[in-house]
């Protein structure tokens, strides 16, 4: 992920990797530090799917996450 500062207004969002649930949700569009909060606090099986989207780039949660 390009450089980024935590107040930044980023999308969280879950992509689901199971048939018939294609498609993703967004869990919040706000800054980054409350989109790592919000993921961090999800299920694991959750966590999985989730990525983040800045205004010009995206990158896994689980990438970001074990960096942190």
């Amino acid at each position: 992920m390009r450089s980024t500062f935590d107040g930044v207004t980023v999308r969280l969002y879950h992509l689901a990797d199971e048939p018939g649930m294609a498609g993703a949700t967004t869990l919040i569009y706000g800054t980054l530090e409350e989109a790592i909060r919000l993921a961090a606090s999800q299920p694991e099986e959750v966590q999985a799917g989730l990525f983040i989207a800045t205004d010009n780039d995206v990158i896994a949660w689980a990438d970001l996450s074990d960096s942190l």
